[in-house]
C-alpha cells in the first residue's frame, strides 16, 4: 500500500472511480441548468405571464424574489444537515423531482396567487438542490482543482438562463407561456431517475488530510453547533455576506434585463430568443468558467485572490453596467451588457471554493446552504424585489422608462459589494499572517 493510498483509505475506489468524474461533474451540471432554468422561467416569459394574468412589476419582483428566497433559502439548512448524515445524491435526486413537478405547477396557474403557490414549491425542491452537489464535487476533486470543477458547475446558471431565454422565448411566441413550464418540468423528472441510479455518492473526505467514515457522518456536529459554527467563523460569514450584495446585482438585473429590454429597448420575443440568449451564453458562461481558472491559479499562491478577483471584476462592470441601463438601442444596450453578464458572477466560483476548503468535509453540505442561506436571502430575496417595487415608485414620474431609474438605484450596490470583499481580502491576508 502506498503512503497515498494509506492516508486516503479509499485511494483505490477513487482511481477506480477516477474515469467518472467527468460524468458525475457533467450530470450536476445539468441538474444545475435545469435548477436555474426552471427559476428563471417567470423571469424570461414575464411579459406574456403580466399580460395573461395582470400583475405588476412589484407583484413581479415578490413572486421571482423575496416569495421564492423566503422558501429556498430557509428550507436548504435542515436539508443540507440532513444530507451530512444520509446520501448526498439520494437528497439531490428527490429534490430535483420535487421542483421540476412544480414547474408544471407553474404552467398550470391560472391565477397570481396560484402561481406564487407553484413558485414557493419550486423554491422548496430548489433548496436540496446546490448544496449537495458542492460537497460531492469537493468530495470528487482534489483541492488544487476544486476551483476549475467549481467553475464548469456553475456554468448551470448562464447555460440555464440562455437555454430558458432562447427555448422558453421560441415556444412562447410559437404556441403560449404555458408550454416551456411542462416541458422543462418533464425533462427534469426524467433527470431525477437517471441521478437516483447513475451517480455514486463520494466519500466524505476523500481528499482531506482526515476521510471521514460515514458513521463518523452521521455522528457530527448537531444542527444548531453547525449553524452557529458557520457564523461565528467572521471570513466565512463576511464572504457569505460579499456575495449576498454580489447577487442582489446578479438577480436584480437578470429578473428583469428580459423585460427591460422589451419594454424599454424594443426587442422581441423573437429577438430575446436569439440575441439575448447568446449574450447571456457566452458572457455569463465564459466569465464563470474564466474566474474559475484564476482562482486555481491565484489563490494557490495567495488567498486574498478569493476576496480580490471577485472586487475588481464588480469595479470595472460598473460602468458598462450604466451603458447598458442608458443606451437608447436595444443592440446598445446589448453590446454594453455583455461585460456585467462576464464579470458579475466572478464572486461565485471564487466563495464557493473558499467556503468548501475552510470548512470540515462533515459539514460541507450545510455551510453551503448556509452560504446560499446569506447570499440568496440578500440576492435572490431583495434583489429582484428591490428593482420590482422602485420601479413602480419611478412610473408615475417616469413612465415607461421605470425600469431604467430602478437599474440606476441599483447601481451603488456593485461598490457596496467590491468594498465587502476587499474586506474579506484583507480578513483572509491577515489570518494568514
Amino acid at each position: 500500500m502506498t503512503m497515498r493510498e494509506a492516508a486516503h483509505p479509499h485511494g483505490s475506489v477513487d482511481q477506480g472511480r477516477g474515469g467518472k468524474r467527468g460524468f458525475v461533474l457533467g450530470m450536476l451540471c445539468f441538474i444545475y441548468v435545469l435548477n436555474f432554468l426552471d427559476r428563471q422561467l417567470v423571469s424570461i416569459l414575464a411579459k406574456p405571464i403580466q399580460d395573461s394574468l395582470q400583475i405588476s412589476d412589484s407583484q413581479l419582483g415578490y413572486i421571482t424574489g423575496f416569495y421564492f428566497a423566503l422558501f429556498y433559502c430557509f428550507i436548504a439548512i435542515p436539508v443540507g444537515w440532513l444530507a451530512d448524515r444520509t446520501n448526498r445524491v439520494k437528497i439531490l435526486s428527490l429534490a430535483c423531482g420535487l421542483w421540476s413537478g412544480a414547474t408544471i405547477a407553474c404552467g398550470m396557474a391560472g391565477t397570481y396567487g396560484q402561481l406564487v403557490a407553484a413558485r414557493m414549491a419550486v423554491g422548496i425542491g430548489e433548496a436540496g438542490g446546490v448544496p449537495p452537489s458542492y460537497a460531492i464535487i469537493s468530495d470528487s476533486f482534489p483541492r488544487e482543482r476544486r476551483g476549475t470543477a467549481m467553475g464548469i458547475f456553475n456554468l448551470g446558471p448562464p447555460l440555464g438562463s440562455a437555454l430558458g431565454v432562447a427555448f422558453g422565448a421560441s415556444l412562447a411566441a410559437a404556441y403560449d407561456w404555458r408550454v416551456p413550464f411542462y416541458l422543462v418540468g418533464a425533462i427534469g423528472v426524467i433527470t431525477a431517475v437517471l441521478v437516483y441510479f447513475l451517480v455514486p455518492e463520494p466519500p466524505r473526505g476523500r481528499f482531506d488530510p482526515a476521510p471521514i467514515s460515514a458513521a463518523q457522518a452521521r455522528s457530527g456536529q448537531s444542527f444548531g453547533r453547525a449553524i452557529a459554527g458557520f457564523f461565528e467563523n467572521r471570513v466565512l460569514a463576511l464572504a457569505a455576506l460579499a456575495s449576498g450584495a454580489a447577487n442582489f446585482i446578479t438577480y436584480g438585473l437578470s429578473n428583469f434585463a428580459t423585460l427591460f429590454l422589451m419594454r424599454e429597448k424594443g426587442m422581441t420575443l423573437d429577438q430575446v430568443a436569439i440575441w439575448y440568449a447568446l449574450a447571456v451564453g457566452v458572457g455569463m458562461g465564459t466569465g464563470i468558467f474564466v474566474s474559475g481558472k484564476l482562482v486555481d491559479r491565484f489563490a494557490a499562491r495567495n488567498k486574498a485572490a478569493y476576496g480580490t478577483i471577485p472586487a475588481a471584476s464588480l469595479v470595472i462592470a460598473l460602468p458598462f453596467f450604466l451603458g447598458f441601463a442608458a443606451a437608447d438601442r436595444w443592440e446598445i444596450a446589448l453590446a454594453l451588457l455583455f461585460v456585467p453578464l462576464f464579470l458579475n458572477s466572478f464572486f461565485l466560483p471564487a466563495t464557493v471554493t473558499f467556503v468548501q476548503g475552510e470548512v470540515d468535509p462533515g459539514a460541507r453540505v450545510i455551510s453551503g446552504a448556509l452560504l446560499l442561506l446569506v447570499m440568496n436571502l440578500v440576492g435572490l430575496g431583495l434583489g429582484p424585489t428591490f428593482v420590482g417595487m422602485a420601479s413602480d415608485f419611478f412610473r408615475p414620474e417616469y413612465g415607461g422608462h421605470s425600469l431604467q431609474m430602478a437599474f440606476y438605484a441599483m447601481a451603488p450596490m456593485y461598490l457596496i459589494a467590491a468594498l465587502l470583499f476587499l474586506w474579506l481580502a484583507r480578513l483572509i491576508k491577515r489570518r494568514g499572517q
